[in-house]
């Protein structure tokens, strides 16, 4: 059946790719003419495309057209005509699919024709890896839109950039002694991996959020959302909403990085010394006899025997004293020390426990663990620890992404996700053919005994193909991994460059070179993404890139398998662009993660049978059913974990999607408006306390305590009052506590109501605040009613939407408790 759904989605895809032909024809029908005129002629065909979107003709109507202005603006302004197979690209990506081209196949330069298509409509943002490549293509492109007069601009952390082609950068262009054209010339030398900054201009980052395309990292596009919804002057919001995203490397952002959440938080209290205590018990620990470890699931937990240790080391029976905080801080330790390796899953640079991406090696600055864990590390590796942190804001990746009301993407290995695409996206995928036929040499991988074995193999390949003048790339899934192997290289006497997310800084201009003659390049997983690898090096040598053709184009060696084919389907990828000759071959041991956990149980038994040496490979149909087999079920585990943590994000989405309506509302109002929110909070409010009040025993007595809360005393809520019925009642409240508001008058008026309307978001942002702490420790507990046969998510939901009712409930209360008061106060009227 799975295969039937495989070929069945494959063969739509290629039908949708050969349905593109017509539209493909049209747009090459308008070549012969606008190579005829003049870029001011051209500028103006583009201001007419811009008139009939705003006068309301379809997407469909204008895009021949439009692709075709793109294609003969790009072939002056940066000497590249998009080929056929671009065209069937951006038409894929214009729809709302995501186009997979591989490696060297030109998406940056594909993304243009959608990205100005959808610019004449609105705002289109485009999201890249990493601040360089939104850079890099903001100033590379940037000359497309602009020619066609569309804004563009970039967004970097904590600065914005817009792209002008008059501005110059006074010190720049004195370091460099050139001028306007010379800089233009750099670019299109130079443009396909180094950020020609002098066409770049700072600007504020509403203003960037202006420009018809903006390019930045998801981190940048979805941490400015939350801090929009933070703000308390409607001024200070940048975004304009939202319209369309083209997601540059998709598969790396919507599915590698789905599982992390966006925060924006605070320091709350400071647990450092119970860190430092249970920093020091953990390693006292044993494996089996004290704790068990499950390390597909990536969970410890503590035996019996080893809950009575930790009793014993620590003087106190810490899950006896019906402390939570106790045993969350001991179990978050236990997992710091047991599943959490240094220069692997973090590094400790600069007196900080820095996060490692781990498929792509990238040090995450500012990102931090959640729940404690970070600072178990920082207690771990004895480093200062920071104080742990209050959620204000949060959403993950994938809702992000889901408030576009359209979505598209490019990268080079989408196929293998395509279900996942569709079930959360409702993305389709459409592979695009490839410009030159594919000539890539695959080789069986190599599998051996032991890691060392591997590693004594590796060295002797590298050796042999650079003696031979064939550039190599090795690709590593760790730093660790990494500088072991350029230790051994060292000692072999062999030259080679090493690029990890420790000196990511040169990462672009160190793979730019990997083609060239004799190059070895050391790289973790696909560290420079984005970056072509040109035979020969970069700048473009047609003898350097014919010579190294002769020698068979660029080796790729990938060191061990990833957990997901489609990393090891990137790593092949950099060699055999455009038709070029190249060949790969990944080097497989026993010790390996990936067959260590989930496939070495079959492999182990087959060595030791027939007594293969360490360093000799077995390469065998069997070997390869193995290793697939167990990407496969690490692929389905992950789908299911990351399908998982957005059903219960689901929930809080919603809430998230309403609170925050709520709250721009709020930030919107006028002083008018404010007095009559107010006015309905004050409503609200009565009701809620007659309810109340009609459930007790003593009615007017409880109406007569609530009400002395506010400020002043009461009048007598008597019987008789009461009497009168509940509606009566309600509209006696509510003028009670209408009445010193609706009193302030003249200049004061004007002054109270936007001090109410600082006063309401406060009160917004506090309860929110602590309704995500509640809804994260509802998630913790949810998950333990399974036990009672219970569905943790069914719980997670319907006591979710109790709490988000009382979240609003409570907050009626506060808001009036605070603006009468406030208005009692501004009038002198003395204070119960």
């Amino acid at each position: 059946m799975f295969q039937f759904v495989k070929q069945f989605f494959q063969t739509v895809e290629a039908r949708t790719a050969r349905g593109f032909l017509p539209t493909v024809r049209a747009i090459n029908g308008f070549e012969s003419e606008f190579e005829k005129l003049t870029r001011e002629a051209l500028r103006e065909r583009s201001m007419a495309l811009q008139a009939r979107a705003s006068g309301g003709e379809s997407l469909d109507a204008l895009l021949p057209e439009a692709f075709a202005l793109v294609r003969e603006i790009a072939r002056r302004t940066l000497g590249q005509r998009h080929f056929d197979e671009q065209l069937m690209g951006g038409i894929a990506m214009a729809h709302g699919k995501i186009a997979e081209m591989k490696t060297g196949e030109g998406k940056t330069l594909a993304a243009t024709l959608p990205a100005y298509l959808r610019g004449l409509f609105g705002s289109v943002h485009i999201v890249t890896v990493n601040d360089y490549l939104a850079q890099r293509d903001a100033v590379w492109m940037g000359q497309v839109y602009d020619a066609l007069g569309l804004r563009v601009a970039c967004l970097v952390h904590d600065n914005a950039f817009l792209y002008d082609p008059l501005y110059t950068s006074a010190q720049a262009a004195a370091s460099l002694h050139v001028g306007a054209l010379a800089q233009d010339a750099k670019r299109d030398e130079l443009g396909s991996f180094k950020i020609v900054h002098e066409f770049l201009k700072p600007v504020g980052r509403r203003e960037a959020y202006e420009a018809d395309i903006v390019y930045g990292t998801n981190s940048e596009f979805g941490f400015d959302y939350l801090r929009d919804n933070l703000v308390y002057d409607k001024a200070q919001m940048v975004q304009r909403g939202f319209s369309y995203a083209i997601i540059d490397e998709v598969d790396s952002i919507l599915i590698d990085e789905a599982r992390t959440p966006l925060i924006i938080s605070a320091p709350d209290e400071d647990a450092g010394k119970l860190y430092r205590e249970f920093a020091k018990v953990a390693p006292r620990l044993r494996a089996a006899d004290d704790y068990t470890v499950d390390e597909k699931k990536r969970a410890v937990s503590l035996t019996e025997a080893g809950i009575e240790k930790v009793n014993s080391l620590l003087g106190r029976k810490i899950y006896e004293e019906n402390n939570l905080v106790l045993v969350h801080h001991l179990e978050e330790s236990l997992k710091a020390h047991v599943l959490f390796q240094r220069d692997k899953h973090y590094v400790v640079k600069n007196g900080e426990i820095v996060i490692v991406d781990e498929f792509t090696g990238r040090l995450m600055h500012g990102r931090r663990y959640s729940g404690g864990l970070h600072q178990a590390l920082e207690a771990k590796e004895g480093v200062r620890i920071q104080e742990e942190s209050r959620t204000y804001a949060t959403i993950t990746i994938q809702n992000y992404f889901r408030m576009y009301p359209k979505l598209a993407g490019m990268t080079g290995t989408a196929a293998t996700s395509s279900e996942e695409f569709h079930k959360v996206y409702r993305l389709d995928v459409v592979q695009i053919p490839t410009h030159q036929p594919m000539v890539r040499a695959d080789s069986p991988d190599k599998v051996f005994g032991n890691e060392q074995g591997k590693f004594t193999a590796l060295v002797k390949e590298i050796k042999a193909r650079h003696e031979s003048g064939q550039p190599v790339l090795v690709g590593t899934i760790s730093i660790e991994k990494n500088e072991y192997l350029s230790k051994l290289l060292d000692r072999e006497g062999i030259p080679h460059h090493v690029l990890n997310a420790k000196n990511h800084e040169q990462e672009a201009a160190i793979i730019a070179q990997a083609g060239a003659r004799g190059a070895v390049t050391v790289a973790t997983n696909m560290a420079g993404r984005g970056v072509d690898i040109l035979l020969g090096g970069n700048p473009y040598h047609e003898t350097g890139a014919q010579e190294v053709k002769a020698l068979g184009g660029l080796h790729v060696i990938g060191t061990e398998r990833h957990e997901a084919r489609r990393i090891d389907n990137q790593l092949r990828g950099r060699s055999g662009r455009q038709g070029d000759p190249g060949s790969s071959q990944f080097y497989v041991s026993l010790d390996d993660d990936l067959m260590r956990v989930f496939g070495s149980e079959k492999l182990k038994p087959y060595f030791e049978r027939l007594g293969i040496p360490a360093d000799e490979p077995i390469e065998h149909r069997f070997v390869t059913q193995a290793l697939d087999a167990a990407q496969t079920k690490v692929e389905g585990l992950y789908f299911d974990i990351r399908k998982h943590v957005l059903e219960y994000d689901d929930v809080l989405n919603r809430q998230r999607d309403a609170f925050y309506r709520e709250r721009r509302a709020v930030l919107e109002k006028d002083g008018e408006g404010i007095q009559n929110l107010v006015r309905e909070k004050l409503r609200a409010e009565a009701n809620s306390l007659v309810d109340a009040a009609f459930a007790q025993d003593d009615p007017a007595g409880f109406l007569e305590q609530a009400l002395g809360q506010f400020g002043q005393a009461s009048r007598k809520m008597n019987e008789q009052t009461l009497a009168a019925g509940r509606e009566q009642t309600v509209d006696d409240v509510f003028a009670w506590l209408w009445k010193p508001v609706s009193e302030i008058g003249g200049q004061e008026k004007e002054q109270f109501w936007d001090w109410a309307r600082a006063a309401l978001l406060r009160v917004f942002d506090m309860y929110w605040m602590s309704h995500l702490d509640a809804m994260e420790g509802l998630r913790d507990s949810a998950s333990l009613r399974s036990y009672g046969q219970h569905d943790p998510l069914v719980e997670y939901r319907r006591e979710g939407h109790r709490m988000y009712r009382e979240l609003f409930q409570q907050m009626n209360s506060h808001i009036a408790l605070l603006v009468v008061r406030s208005a009692l106060q501004s009038h002198g009227h003395r204070t119960a």
